[in-house]
């Protein structure tokens, strides 16, 4: 996967570090992004504190070939994520006219008050990314694709987004899963074929259901070849554990 693009999101917002709101665009994205090539490699999650979004969104965008942002583009006064990213980017936040005049026909001159507004200012430069759900966008500028945190509003956008962004390798998975394994007792074993297969990620996963526990193995890559043989060899190793291997993961 070493030449596949790479990818971090930035999760903004006080209401997923309070547990309040449970974060589901993670997964979303993270599967959307293994279907294009890009390999996700990190999340992390900011309060809205100016200082604190604008060094993570300046350090990310660094570090990977792309950055996404969810959360915090909306008009209350804690939606400061896009003049936070305008300020990383030393530039004007400004209002966007095309944006401007669109949100203003949608909700009509007399709703269209200072706060939403502000759903129309954007760092100077940036493209807008359309949603088909609430008309207010996202937007791109530079390497950096700022969301909404909402999800139905944001899967909207990624898949506006997504047309434009590059293609690596598609990254698949595989799994296989035994009841009743010990992940000590397949330890060495697993180790073992992760060396014989560096090109791929490999890891083991611990799951409990009341019917049972045990372990699933997962391989993950872009080699289709490769991931057939590591699964085989892995279901290899649950068989040598007496057990019997259940291909794909556990049910829930």
């Amino acid at each position: 996967m070493a030449d596949n693009p790479t990818a971090a999101i930035l999760i903004i917002g006080n209401e997923i570090l309070s547990g309040r709101t449970q974060d589901v665009n993670v997964k979303f994205i993270a599967e959307r992004l293994a279907a294009l090539g890009h390999k996700l490699e990190e999340v992390r999650v900011v309060p809205d504190v100016p200082a604190r979004i604008i060094r993570a969104v300046n350090e990310l965008r660094a570090a990977y070939d792309n950055l996404f942002t969810t959360g915090g583009i909306g008009p209350t006064h804690d939606d400061i994520t896009s003049e936070c990213v305008a300020e990383a980017f030393g530039v004007p936040w400004q209002k966007h006219q095309a944006t401007w005049d669109a949100l203003e026909r949608h909700l009509g001159a007399e709703n269209f008050n200072a706060a939403r507004q502000r759903m129309a200012m954007m760092p100077r430069g940036a493209v807008p990314i359309p949603n088909t759900i609430s008309i207010a966008p996202g937007f791109s500028i530079g390497n950096v694709h700022v969301m909404a945190g909402v999800p139905k509003i944001m899967q909207s956008m990624f898949g506006t987004l997504e047309q434009k962004l590059g293609r690596g390798t598609p990254i698949s998975m595989r799994a296989v899963h035994g009841l009743r394994i010990k992940e000590g007792s397949i330890a060495a074993g697993l180790g073992a074929i992760q060396q014989r297969f560096p090109m791929l990620d490999l890891g083991s996963y611990p799951f409990y259901r009341e019917s049972g526990g045990g372990v699933a193995i997962v391989a993950k890559g872009t080699d289709a070849a490769a991931l057939d043989a590591a699964i085989a060899e892995a279901e290899l190793l649950i068989v040598s554990q007496g057990i019997t291997p259940v291909r794909g993961e556990p049910a829930i």
